[in-house]
Parts: C-alpha cells; structure tokens; sequence
C-alpha cells in the first residue's frame, strides 16, 4: 500500500516533469530558403515576401507569438531543423516518406504540382523519352531531385542539380541546359511572366509516385505540443477567411488547399 507521502512525492515528480517537457512559445523560428518565388523570396529592400512568408506570418498572428525567419539553403533545412536552428521548416517543403523518417509535419499548408520548363520550339515534352540525351536542372534537395535520380538518370537524361532556383532558371537561359524541372505554380509565376520567360514554355504537370503533392511545416521528431499549436492556426486560418484572402493576393482563383 503505498503510503499519503509517496504518493504525494510520485505527484510531485509527475507534475514537474510536465512542465519542464512543455514549452511556452513567445516566438516561432521558421527556417526558409528565400529562393523560390511566388512562395518565399527577398523584396527590393531585402524583406522576405511570397505565400509562405504571408501564411507564416499569419500562423504567429494566430497564435500570438513573434514570426523569426532563418535564412538557410534548401537542403540545409532538415539538418538545420534536427539541430535547433530554427522551430519549423516553413518553405514549401513537399512531404515524402523520406523526410517523414527524419521529421515530422504539421498539416498541410497547400498542394503543388511538377512541370518542366523549356524553349518553345524545342521539340521536348513532359515525355521522357524526348529527353533523351538532355540535360535538365532542379532545385538541389527537392523532390524533382529524387525524381530526377530515379526516373530520369536511369532514361539516359543528363541531371544537373543546383543550390538556389535562380540559377537553374539562369543556366536554362544561357543554354547550359535544355529544360528545367519545378513546382508548376513556381514555373508559372516565377519564370513564364517574367521577362526572360518570354520565349519558354512549361509542360503539363508530371505525374510520378516521386512527386507528391501535399506541402507542410516541417518539426523535429516528436514534437506534438507544436504540431498541436501549427495544426490550430492553420485551421483558424481557414474558419475565418484569412487563408483565402492570402491565396487570393498571389494566385487569383486559383485554389492550392486539397482539404486532406
């Protein structure tokens, strides 16, 4: 039988091991890799701007805590998040199985799409086998990386990985390379309406196992008291229109979120 003061002492540890495991959020440090317009890059004044830099924000509104973004390369994330760099990955980060083994995520925040990108007139296609002895770029860490080594290397595609997509799109331009592989709505947005877009076209999207759709925050593993707060103000979001009126500002009627 266990006695009035034991048990009283087994309380007392419980109840401080609970609050020295929770941790009162006063700030949210997202890491991001300003790179990747529409969806994060630098205004003229050097201030971030784009969907995920807006959506984030709107997450600490929400949960009324200070937004601090941390500038890392893309493929700096997961190593920088497992090290406390930063609190979340907030950077249009697709979820795969891979990733899931080394983190966590939040809800999804919004689902994209993959196309190519290539000179009009070039003969080439969202068909492997058009690409055939060409060379195409990506986003270095990305999933069109993945796909790229698993479908296209073993097709006799030259691959080409490169840190930032700015220079992806800049090597395509100069000709080093005869398309590139992205985010649909990035290829769109970012590179087709901009000036030296003009003379390029993108393919319809690719559909590959290799090239899930849904984007998410990425938290270190086991982190449920954070995912819990990120899954609450991604809702709230959504119940009082502040997501839409977002999405609206950046892409029209053009409706990102599956629901799933």
């Amino acid at each position: 039988m266990i006695s009035l003061k034991k048990l009283y002492l087994i309380t007392c540890l419980a109840l401080c091991a609970s609050a020295v495991s929770a941790k009162e959020y006063s700030t949210l440090r997202f890491g991001v890799d300003a790179n990747y317009a529409p969806f994060e890059s630098k205004a003229a004044d050097g201030s971030l701007k784009g969907f995920d830099i807006d959506l984030g924000n709107g997450i600490c509104a929400k949960l009324s805590v200070k937004c601090i973004w941390v500038e890392s390369d893309f493929d700096g994330l997961i190593p920088g998040l497992r090290a406390g760099k930063f609190d979340g990955i907030l950077s249009s980060m697709t979820v795969t199985a891979t990733r899931e083994k080394a983190i966590d995520f939040s809800n999804e925040l919004f689902s994209g799409f993959t196309s190519y990108v290539f000179k009009k007139g070039s003969g080439l296609s969202a068909d492997v086998a058009s690409l055939k002895g060409k060379t195409v770029g990506y986003f270095q860490g990305s999933i069109q990386e993945a796909y790229a080594k698993a479908v296209l290397d073993k097709a006799g595609v030259k691959i080409q990985s490169y840190q930032n997509q700015d220079q992806v799109y800049y090597d395509l331009v100069a000709g080093r390379l005869d398309a590139s592989l992205q985010d649909t709505l990035q290829a769109q947005l970012g590179f087709i309406k901009s000036a030296q877009g003009t003379d390029y076209e993108m393919s319809p999207p690719v559909e590959s196992p290799y090239l899930p759709s849904k984007t998410a925050i990425g938290i270190a593993k086991g982190n449920t008291e954070l995912k819990a707060l990120l899954d609450k103000a991604i809702q709230a979001l959504h119940d009082d229109g502040t997501y839409d009126s977002i999405q609206k500002q950046h892409f029209g009627d053009l409706n990102l979120y599956s629901g799933k």
